[in-house]
C-alpha cells in the first residue's frame, strides 16, 4: 500500500489507478494491453505513463528487497539494533540504505583494521567520546604501548586510534547523506585540456570548462566523460575543502574545550580527504553520468518514437539507392509490397561518361517498372547521388512523375549483414540488401526499422557510452509502443515486426510466419489459436493489435478486440448499421448517432466504459486504419541545393533529423544538415528542443550562417525580422 501511495503521489496519479496498473502488470498484462484495452481502470493513461510507473514499482520494490537483505545479513551477525532496523526501513533511496550498511560490510583489510588487530580501538573509543573527563590523547595513548602487538611509542598507538576515529566517520551514514545533497547543491564539475598545446578536437569546448554541479546539462557530463575516457581532457569536482572539514567538524567534534577534541578534529581531516571525498566525488560524477544517461536515453526514445511513426509512402513502386563510391551505387526497386523486382549496381563517381551510362540504366529501370519515387540513402557519396539522381529526373521530364527522398539510412548496414536479411534475401549479396532497405524504409518506416537494433538508429546523443540494458529496455519499450499503435497485418508481417506485438515473442511470432506458410493466409483471429505456443493469455494479449484483412468478420480489420465484439455489434443495432456498411465505410454518423443516444448510456448498454465505447467507434468509422496516415508526409524533391548556394536570410522548408538537447538538426535538402541552436527555436524560452519539435517535423527555415570549409550550416526558425 505504501508502494501504491508513493507511486500515485510522485506521478500525480489515482491511487486506485495505480493499484489497478500495478495488479495488471503482476497478472502478467503487456504495458499496450493495458494502456488500450483496460482504460476504465486506469482513467486512459498513455502507454509512456504506464511505463514510468512499472520502472519506478521495479525500484521500489528492488529497495524493499534490499532493505530486507541488509536487515537479515546484519541480524545474523547479531549487531541489528532497533534504531537501526527502522533506519534501513525509513531509507528512500538505495544509496542510503547502502550508507547505513557500510560499517557492517566485510571491508578489505584497511588502516583501521590494522589498529583494531593492535588492540586500539578502546583508545580510539575514549577519545571520539570526548567525555568531560577525557585524558591528553599523548598521554592516554602511552597505554596502549605494546611491542609485541606491533606498537612500538605513544605516536604509533595514537595515529592507529586516529585511524578508527577516521574509518568511523567516514562510515557515518549521516554524514554521507549530509556531504551528498550539499556537493549536488554547492560543488562544481571543472575540466582542463591534458596538454597544454591540446590541438583543436571536439572537446575544445572543454579545455577550460567550470559549471556548478547543480546546473551542468546533461550533454555536457556526457561530452565531459568521453573527452576523459580517450584522454583528451582531466575532469574533476571542486569544492571549498576547508569549509566542507568544518561542516563535518561540527558533527564530530562534540566539546570544542575536551582535550581530544583537537585530536577528533585532525582525525575528520583526514577522513575527509583519504576516505569521504574521493568517494563522495566518485558519488557525484556517477550521480551526474546517471541523470545524464536517463535524459539521453530519454531523448533518443523521445526521438525514435516519431522516426517509427513516420507516415509510410505506400503503393508506389520504389527505387532504393545505396550511394557509394569504390563499390559503386547499389540499386534495388521493390513493388508497392516490398517485393524485389529488380537489382543493379552503378557508379556515378567514377567520372561523366560512368554517371551518364548510369542515368540510362536507372532511367530504363524506372520506364520497365514504373518507379514513383527514388529513395537515397544518406550515408557516403549521397551528395553527389543526388545530385545525379536530379539529372535523371531531369532526363525523364515532368510527365514521369518521379521525386525523390534522402533516407536516413542508420543500421541499414548491420541489418544488410544480419542473419535475418540474409534468410530474406539469400540470392543477394550485402550490398544489394542495403538498397531494399532503404527503398522499404521509405514505404513503410516502421516494418523496416523494427528490423534492426534501435541503437543503431541514429537519433541520440552520446548512445553509445549509454548503459546497455537501460537503453534497449526504453527503446524496446518505444518500439512496441509503436508497433502495437499502429497494428500489424498477420498475413504479410514479417517475424521481427510480429515479434513486437503485444504477448508475442521471436518464438511464437516465428510460429505464426511458420503456420501461415503452411496452411496459406489466416482468414480469422480466432484461428490464431492454432499456432503452436500461441495460447489463451497470448492471444488475449495480441488478438487486438493484429490485423486479418481477409477475414469474412470486419472487426477483425480494426483494433476492435474480440472481447468487445459483442458490444460493437450492440452498438452498430443501437446506431441503426450493419456490418456490411462498415466493411463499406458508411458510418459516417456514427458519432453523431451515439451523441444523440448519449455516450453513457450507449456504454451501459453494450456493456463497456465510455473510454472503449469511444475507441470502438472510432475504429468502426475507418476500419483497418493506420494512424501515420493522418501526419505529414515526407517532403519530395525533384531538385537539390548545394552549400554554395546558401545564402543569409534565405528561406527554406526542411525536415528535422534529431533533436538534441542544445537544438536540432534539420535536412533542408543540401548534403550536410543544419543546426538550429535552442535559442533560434522559437521566440519563447525553452529548457528543450523537444517542447517543441519532433524528429520527422517540417519546419520553416532561415539560414543564419554557412561555412563551406567546415561544412557547417547555422539556420533559425525565428523569422529574420524577429532576431533583433
Amino acid at each position: 500500500m505504501e508502494q501504491i501511495t508513493k507511486i500515485a503521489r510522485e506521478l500525480s496519479l489515482d491511487e486506485t489507478h495505480v493499484n489497478n496498473i500495478i495488479t495488471l502488470l503482476d497478472e502478467g498484462n503487456t504495458v499496450p494491453f493495458i494502456a488500450r484495452y483496460r482504460k476504465e481502470m486506469h482513467g486512459a493513461m498513455d502507454d509512456q505513463t504506464i511505463r514510468a510507473l512499472a520502472d519506478r514499482l521495479d525500484y521500489l520494490r528492488g529497495l524493499e528487497a534490499r532493505k530486507s537483505e541488509v536487515i537479515k545479513t546484519v541480524a545474523d551477525r547479531g549487531q541489528l539494533t532497533p534504531e537501526l532496523e527502522q533506519q534501513v526501513l525509513n531509507a528512500v533511496t538505495l544509496a542510503e540504505v547502502e550508507d547505513l550498511y557500510r560499517p557492517f560490510k566485510q571491508k578489505r583489510r584497511t588502516r583501521a583494521t590494522v589498529a583494531r588487530e593492535k588492540g586500539l580501538e578502546p583508545l580510539a573509543a575514549v577519545l571520539f567520546e570526548q567525555a568531560e573527563d577525557c585524558p591528553v590523547p599523548l598521554e592516554e595513548a602511552a597505554k596502549y604501548v605494546d611491542p609485541e602487538k606491533g606498537v612500538l611509542t605513544a605516536e604509533e598507538a595514537l595515529a592507529g586510534a586516529g585511524d578508527i576515529i577516521a574509518e568511523q566517520i567516514s562510515d557515518d551514514a549521516s554524514i554521507r547523506k549530509f556531504l551528498r545533497d550539499f556537493y549536488m547543491k554547492y560543488a562544481a564539475i571543472a575540466s582542463v585540456a591534458t596538454k597544454k598545446d591540446q590541438a583543436d578536437t571536439v572537446y575544445r569546448n572543454y579545455y577550460d570548462f567550470n559549471s556548478p554541479v547543480a546546473k551542468v546539462a546533461g550533454h555536457q557530463v556526457l561530452a565531459m566523460n568521453r573527452g576523459e575516457k580517450e584522454e583528451v581532457l582531466k575532469v574533476d569536482i571542486e569544492i571549498n575543502r576547508e569549509m566542507v572539514v568544518e561542516l563535518i567538524a561540527r558533527r564530530t567534534v562534540k566539546k570544542p574545550l575536551c582535550a581530544s577534541s583537537m585530536f577528533v578534529r585532525t582525525c575528520t581531516a583526514d577522513a575527509y580527504d583519504r576516505l569521504i571525498a574521493p568517494a563522495i566525488e566518485r558519488e557525484v560524477r556517477n550521480a551526474l553520468t546517471d541523470a545524464a544517461n536517463e535524459g539521453a536515453i530519454g531523448q533518443f526514445a523521445l526521438n525514435l518514437r516519431p522516426l517509427l511513426m513516420q507516415p509510410p509512402v505506400k503503393g508506389f513502386v520504389t527505387m532504393g539507392l545505396d550511394p557509394g563510391y569504390r563499390m559503386g551505387c547499389k540499386v534495388a526497386v521493390v513493388d508497392g509490397t516490398g517485393k524485389v523486382l529488380d537489382t543493379a549496381v552503378v557508379y556515378p563517381t567514377h567520372g561523366e561518361r560512368q554517371k551518364q551510362e548510369c542515368i540510362r540504366t536507372l532511367a530504363a529501370l524506372i520506364r520497365k517498372d514504373k518507379v514513383r519515387h527514388i529513395a537515397i540513402g544518406n550515408g557516403t557519396a549521397s551528395r553527389e547521388t543526388e545530385q545525379m539522381t536530379v539529372e535523371l529526373i531531369a532526363s525523364l521530364g515532368r510527365d514521369a512523375g518521379v521525386s525523390y527522398v534522402i533516407v536516413n539510412e542508420a543500421g541499414a548496414s548491420v541489418y544488410s549483414a544480419s542473419k535475418l536479411a540474409a534468410e530474406e534475401f539469400p540470392e543477394y549479396d550485402v550490398n544489394l540488401r542495403s538498397a531494399v532497405s532503404i527503398a522499404r524504409r521509405l514505404q513503410d518506416p516502421l516494418a523496416e526499422l523494427v528490423k534492426i537494433d534501435p541503437k543503431s538508429i541514429g537519433v541520440g546523443q552520446y548512445q553509445h557510452d549509454m548503459p546497455e540494458k537501460r537503453l534497449s529496455q526504453a527503446l524496446d519499450g518505444v518500439v512496441e509502443d509503436c508497433v502495437n499503435a499502429v497494428g500489424v497485418d498477420v498475413n504479410t508481417a514479417s517475424a521481427p515486426l510480429l515479434a513486437r506485438v503485444s504477448g508475442l515473442n521471436s518464438g511464437t511470432a516465428g510460429n505464426i510466419v511458420k503456420y501461415r506458410e503452411e496452411n496459406g493466409l489466416f482468414t480469422s483471429r480466432r484461428q490464431l489459436l492454432k499456432v503452436k505456443g500461441l495460447g489463451a493469455k497470448a492471444f488475449e494479449q495480441c488478438a487486438g493489435f493484429l490485423r486479418v484483412p481477409e477475414s469474412e468478420e470486419v472487426l477483425d480489420n480494426t483494433a476492435v478486440h474480440p472481447e468487445s465484439y459483442a458490444a460493437a455489434e450492440r452498438l452498430l443495432t443501437i446506431c441503426g448499421y450493419t456490418k456490411a456498411e462498415v466493411k463499406a465505410q458508411q458510418l459516417e454518423r456514427l458519432k453523431e448517432r451515439v451523441s444523440a443516444y448519449g455516450e453513457e448510456r450507449a456504454a451501459a448498454a453494450c456493456g463497456v466504459g465510455v473510454p472503449t465505447l469511444r475507441d470502438v467507434v472510432t475504429e468502426l468509422m475507418k476500419p483497418g486504419r493506420d494512424p501515420r496516415d493522418e501526419l505529414p508526409k515526407p517532403v519530395l524533391r525533384t531538385d537539390v541545393l548545394d552549400i554554395k548556394d546558401l545564402k543569409k536570410g534565405m528561406q527554406l522548408k526542411g525536415t528535422v533529423r534529431n533533436v538534441i538537447d542544445f537544438g536540432a538538426f534539420v535536412d533542408i535538402g543540401v548534403h550536410q544538415d543544419g543546426l538550429v541552436h535552442i535559442s533560434k527555436i522559437c521566440d519563447r524560452f525553452i529548457r528543450h528542443p523537444s517542447e517543441v519539435l519532433s524528429v520527422g517535423d517540417v519546419v520553416t527555415v532561415w539560414v543564419l550562417d554557412v561555412d563551406e570549409k567546415k561544412g557547417r550550416i547555422s539556420l533559425t526558425m525565428r523569422r529574420p525580422n524577429d532576431e533583433n
